[in-house]
């Protein structure tokens, strides 16, 4: 048997399966198709740069799960995934990018073979195509397939301790990140410059903790561009009389503790002073909300209150789960901190309390990455100052 490099016990992962198990059988099904590459990690612990093309995991209730995915990856697989080397399956190369057969008519022949009769498919996720959906039913026409979107993401809501000492690691990252910003942004300094020394901090990482790759690249508009939540860098300067927010996170073995603060340079007009004011004070408000018993709606409820007494109306969500996660995004994509989302707050759930502000020709981010305590307060994975930093 190939040797294993697992970030966790084995009894971490046999936790993880019989919780899909158990919701697969409420469900019905006795297979499931994880195509979610964090999914994936999360059940079997494979980790590699190979979600670009088709793979996925394929949990049964009645044997070990199968890692499927492209030939050249199976190295990667039998070295990083704690199953034994028999489960680990792959396709020739012909299929890949191929016009003419598709990688999926490889699996279909796995699970026709293994008896499937009713197949969960997780169908709203990034890595899962139309025409991946498309081949599977016409190449089994006898299965039953359900929407099992989001059934493993649910799973992860609640962290295990392990977990929690992962993204404690990567809150450090996040900390090393933007002490090394507010120091380094200054008029005159190019973006990218400071990117590269975010990247170059972000890997480094902090001692006892390697830098691994975040799910989300640094996003720092200034500005005007501040309005627009997504934005990226150029070579342009920063410039005096211009904020600019910083989101970034770092990463430890894949788990993420998502920070964000803003940076104004020169002396920040009155405004944006108020709304700084009223930001933090829903923060604070919200913070306090963020205790087990109380609802994903409570915390933003209790956000919104101070906003509005200040004038400032913002329709976005205010929070999303978050741990382990692979490109494009580190949200888990299940409870939404938003006055919609009635779901009961549990311990060790994780949130990114983000309740940036983006307005017509500003922005302003000033956020932390949340546990739920098993009394009290939520516990805030990062220890900075909760402002909007100024240099003269």
């Amino acid at each position: 048997m190939t040797a294993k490099h697992l970030p966790f016990e084995q009894s971490e992962y046999d936790r993880r399966l019989s919780m899909v198990r158990t919701a697969m059988a409420i469900a019905g099904l006795d297979a499931l198709l994880v195509t979610d590459p964090s999914n994936q990690a999360w059940i079997t612990g494979y980790d590699g740069w190979s979600f670009y093309v088709h793979q996925a995991v394929i949990v049964l209730q009645d044997a070990d799960p199968i890692w499927w995915g492209r030939r050249q990856d199976t190295n990667g697989a039998l070295r990083t995934v704690w199953m034994a080397d028999d489960c680990v399956l792959g396709y020739d190369d012909n299929y890949v990018q191929s016009t003419e057969m598709h990688p999926m008519e490889d699996l279909a022949r796995h699970l026709d073979g293994i008896g499937v009769e009713n197949l969960g498919v997780e169908m709203d996720n990034y890595y899962f195509s139309a025409k991946a959906f498309s081949v599977l039913l016409q190449a089994l026409p006898n299965v039953g397939f359900a929407d099992a979107t989001a059934m493993v993401n649910w799973q992860r809501a609640i962290k295990s301790e392990p977990e929690i000492a992962f993204m404690r690691k990567a809150a450090l990252i996040s900390e090393k990140v933007v002490d090394g910003l507010l120091e380094r942004v200054e008029p005159g300094v190019p973006k990218n410059e400071v990117v590269a020394e975010i990247y170059r901090d972000a890997i480094r990482g902090v001692d006892g903790a390697w830098g691994d790759y975040p799910a989300i690249v640094p996003l720092l508009p200034s500005g005007t561009d501040a309005a627009a939540p997504h934005l990226t860098w150029d070579g342009r300067p920063f410039a005096t009389g211009e904020a600019t927010f910083f989101e970034i996170s770092g990463c430890y073995r894949r788990y993420h503790a998502p920070f964000c603060r803003t940076l104004f340079l020169g002396k920040p007009p009155d405004d944006l002073k108020r709304a700084e004011a009223a930001l933090i004070e829903g923060l604070e408000a919200g913070l306090a909300a963020a205790r087990p018993g109380n609802r994903a709606c409570d915390i933003a409820n209790a956000l919104a209150a101070p906003l509005e007494k200040a004038g400032i109306e913002r329709g976005a969500r205010c929070g999303y789960p978050i741990g382990l996660s692979y490109p494009p995004d580190w949200g888990e994509r299940t409870i939404s901190l938003r006055p919609e989302d009635e779901t009961v707050l549990e311990p060790n759930m994780t949130f990114h309390f983000m309740p940036g502000l983006w307005m017509a020709d500003w922005g302003l981010e000033i956020t932390e990455s949340i546990r739920i305590r098993h009394e009290g307060s939520a516990e805030t994975f990062c220890n900075r100052p909760r402002q909007m930093f100024v240099k003269p």
